[in-house]
């Protein structure tokens, strides 16, 4: 998931409804179903996470991983590590292959097992087909699930837990206080009539729609990215949500009339978490969000958005923190992703998206000179910059871009190297940003800034962080 954008607000009515009124996470879900049943294989045309290509992130946990579990007396014969939202399966294979780097003996390494978890059969496909997870396929295996209910799993059996940006997606709610009263958004989706026309049976269309069936609505128009929502907000249903009295208690700390999300999936997860955890095992959870009640108060914050139709909303990792606490979970590492990275590798890292964020002129260039200054920093940071993997970067071209551009564009891309930076979020060390500093100058990239954001890190009020606790 990128940093996420509000949803567009529409002032106009359509005239074609294709359903009624529910709160937003049960819309959420039924949306986000036909998401991946219609496009789970093509996830990477609308967002890239943090661990779809690049190493760094996957380094850490195992650092942290191994590290932890060397001190451990009493190990179960088999350690079962469970990835929830298994992506690409990059970050499983860049995890093993460093896990089996740094354990010297292989002790730890034979002993674990991988869980790929994920609801989604396509997703977890593809994760397995990863060129660089072939060489642990022994070790993984496959589980088509959903992470807020692993009822098949036994309680206590397993060691570690990567939940990596799946709280975005599940179910979430968005409440606001009004008059001291919690109530929640409605949404209400529609076609525009010029859509409607595009469908042979719109009867049909609808009854496959409500039924989210994948097959029939495979063969017709595309239609998730012009959905078009209404919005409306209404007393919340308590018999139907939990944790009420710590909801409450955390809506008194936000003003009133501001949109909350409430990530009730992500609750579930740290719940089963809690129950799957050996003692000494450890959840850690990977999304964007805040856990700042001063930015949650902010009504100018991003709170939700769109990608090709999924519905993602930004995690509230503060009310997150409040209800594992009711569950007697009494620490809880709430810290930014660049942060544990640069701890438990012993680097200072950037992403290339704070590095791109420090040219004098990034917010003011048009797309097309956006995307040369993107490609000619990569090509500057290759220099460099040498990743243990190899890896094609994943940057479509603009259609939009007139032909003389487009064919700059691509030479830039294509005298990337494969073992350069892997993609336009990747995290960048201090090294390999210092070592060029002099060409990124020539670029238009602000010397004095660059160094600032190596030492104090980017300020952006939705961030990467990390939620993690261990098992007592």
């Amino acid at each position: 998931m990128s940093i996420i954008p509000a949803l567009a607000a529409h002032e106009e009515t359509p005239p074609q409804l294709i359903g009624e009124f529910k709160p937003v996470d049960e819309w959420q879900v039924h949306i986000n179903a036909l998401f991946y049943g219609l496009r789970g294989g093509r996830v990477r045309d609308y967002y890239q996470t943090m661990a779809s290509a690049d190493y760094r992130l996957a380094h850490a946990l195992a650092v942290d991983y191994h590290a932890h579990t060397t001190k451990q007396a009493n190990l179960l014969a088999t350690l079962v590590i469970q990835e929830w939202g298994c992506g690409n399966g990059n970050l499983a294979a860049c995890f093993l292959t460093h896990l089996k780097a740094l354990d010297s003996t292989g002790a730890i390494y034979r002993k674990t097992r991988y869980v790929l978890v994920d609801a989604n059969r396509d997703a977890l496909q593809a994760a397995l087909a990863h060129p660089d997870l072939q060489a642990h396929r022994d070790r993984v295996i496959p589980l088509q699930a959903d992470a807020q209910d692993l009822s098949g799993v036994k309680d206590g059996s397993v060691h570690w837990i990567h939940c990596n940006e799946l709280w975005n997606e599940l179910r979430t709610k968005v409440i606001l206080r009004k008059e001291g009263e919690i109530v929640e958004e409605q949404v209400r989706p529609n076609l525009s009539d010029a859509k409607t026309k595009e469908f042979d049976d719109w009867s049909a269309f609808l009854r496959a729609f409500e039924a989210r069936d994948i097959a029939k609505l495979k063969g017709g128009p595309s239609f998730l990215d012009e959905i078009i929502w209404e919005r409306d907000y209404q007393p919340i249903d308590w018999k139907r949500v939990p944790y009420r009295k710590t909801i409450s208690d955390f809506m008194k700390q936000i003003d009133e009339l501001v949109i909350v999300p409430a990530n009730f999936g992500a609750v579930a997860t740290i719940k089963e978490a809690q129950r799957l955890l050996a003692p000494g095992g450890r959840f850690t959870s990977l999304d964007a969000g805040t856990p700042e009640k001063t930015v949650l108060s902010n009504p100018d914050k991003p709170c939700y958005g769109l990608h090709g139709g999924q519905y993602s909303f930004i995690v509230n990792f503060a009310l997150c923190d409040e209800v594992a606490r009711h569950l007697g979970i009494t620490e809880v590492a709430v810290e930014p992703q660049r942060e544990f990275a640069s701890r438990v590798l012993g680097v200072t890292v950037l992403t290339m998206v704070d590095l791109l964020e420090t040219h004098l002129s990034w917010g003011r260039l048009k797309p097309w000179d956006r995307d040369r200054l993107v490609l000619k920093t990569l090509k500057v940071l290759d220099i460099g910059y040498r990743s243990p993997y190899q890896r094609a970067i994943d940057f479509p071209i603009r259609t939009e871009i007139a032909e003389p551009q487009r064919q700059e564009l691509q030479g830039l891309l294509e005298s990337l190297p494969q073992r350069g930076v892997p993609d336009t979020i990747a995290y960048l060390s201090e090294e390999e940003v210092l070592g060029v500093i002099t060409e990124l100058d020539a670029l238009g990239f602000e010397r004095a800034r660059v160094q600032e954001t190596l030492a104090v890190g980017p300020r952006r009020d939705i961030d990467y962080y990390r939620f993690s606790f261990v098992q007592k």
